[in-house]
């Protein structure tokens, strides 16, 4: 490592000062020395003897995973409303379970012909390639994953799911999950790249992953030589509030970005985090700050354990109206609810639209001002 007095070089790399201090550390000990029960995050986490009780009993459902630097942006271990605390220690609450809610709520295993591969739309499909995180987020999306023990896929799954894709002529788009894509080896992932950037219909490879988020040390010098070599490659994370924006998490999105990947974000709406006007216009700033495009808002899934995190659907299109016209568009992500049992994104937002007719259109702006907008006649 060679230290200027403006910038600090890691290999070939160049970081900002003070941002790349943990992505020296090497990020599969980091990973390994995560925690994984209550009485290793009651060293850290003041908790009295009924809440470990009570927390223990949450985690023989449904896994516990945190890593220290995400630990770490919890600046007052006393403050259950904390927001990074609130997304990764089990909540007592996630035992309740809602009519309303569903283990699967997107179905994804009625539409997975080949146990890697969930196909909903036409071109392009979710490759499941892990099931282990960084950080089990408690929000998740696939908690039946820890819920029912499903296995981890393994080279035959991941075979299978090549093949399926393969056959698939139609599909051009893979969405590369899990889980999280990175907790992989160097070696699996660009054995994984490599099988898909060899299959001709295959245009364009997405990698979801938080490790820029909760575990920046991932987005080592190794990792993105295996990635620059794919220039087909995008990326999609979840920055979900403010705080999470830190040196370490800035650096680690510079590195993927000068490897030429263009980085998208997908927060989730999340009632007490981040479901407040100010607080995700302040997200989108610091998102686009830094080069990362704020893509989707989505409406937190209907999923067994979450009805504590779930917000009304009309504070995300409130949230979206606030934002339009008070700061510059590419701030502004796209409000979604992913439809039940596989329905796909269904994209909301505020009603601009009075009214229509063939003469013209009855338009509202973000200042709640009405007006005319003619309307031009077909050839």
């Amino acid at each position: 490592m060679r230290v200027s007095n403006s910038k600090v070089t890691v290999g070939s790399l160049e970081e900002e000062p003070g941002g790349s201090l943990l992505l020296e550390k090497d990020w599969l000990t980091l990973y390994r020395n995560s925690i994984k029960n209550i009485e290793e995050l009651s060293r850290h986490i003041p908790l009295d003897e009924q809440e470990k009780k009570s927390l223990s009993e949450v985690c023989d459902i449904y896994h516990m995973r945190i890593t220290d630097y995400f630990l770490s942006l919890i600046k007052n271990p006393l403050d259950k409303e904390d927001p990074i605390r609130r997304q990764c220690i089990p909540d007592v609450r996630e035992i309740k379970e809602d009519i309303h809610e569903s283990i699967d709520p997107l179905g994804e295993e009625k539409t997975s012909p080949v146990r890697s591969i969930v196909h909903r739309y036409p071109d392009r499909v979710l490759f499941i390639i892990t099931n282990r995180c960084f950080i089990y987020c408690r929000h998740c999306t696939r908690k039946r994953l820890w819920k029912k023990n499903i296995p981890e896929p393994n080279l035959k799954d991941i075979e299978d799911g090549l093949d399926y894709i393969k056959k698939h002529s139609k599909i051009r788009e893979v969405i590369v999950s899990g889980g999280d894509p990175f907790t992989l080896s160097n070696e699996r992932l660009n054995y994984i790249l490599c099988s898909l950037s060899k299959i001709k219909n295959v245009e364009v490879i997405r990698v979801g992953t938080r490790a820029p988020v909760v575990s920046p040390s991932r987005i080592d010098n190794a990792l993105c030589c295996i990635l620059a070599k794919y220039d087909n490659l995008w990326l999609n994370t979840q920055f979900n509030h403010p705080k999470e924006i830190t040196p370490q998490s800035i650096s680690a999105c510079k590195r993927l970005q000068r490897c030429g990947i263009p980085i998208s974000n997908q927060a989730v709406l999340l009632k007490g985090i981040n479901d407040n006007p100010h607080i995700m216009i302040e997200l989108c700033h610091k998102l686009q700050k830094i080069r990362v495009r704020p893509y989707y808002l989505f409406q937190c899934d209907a999923v067994v354990g979450v009805s504590h995190f779930r917000t009304s659907v009309w504070r995300g299109i409130e949230i979206i109206e606030k934002m339009r016209g008070h700061t510059g568009g590419m701030c502004i992500p796209t409000f979604v609810i992913d439809g039940e049992d596989g329905k796909g994104k269904i994209p909301l937002g505020p009603q601009y639209l009075i009214s229509l007719t063939a003469e013209g259109l009855i338009l509202r702006n973000y200042n709640n001002e009405v007006f005319f907008y003619y309307n031009p006649k077909e050839l």
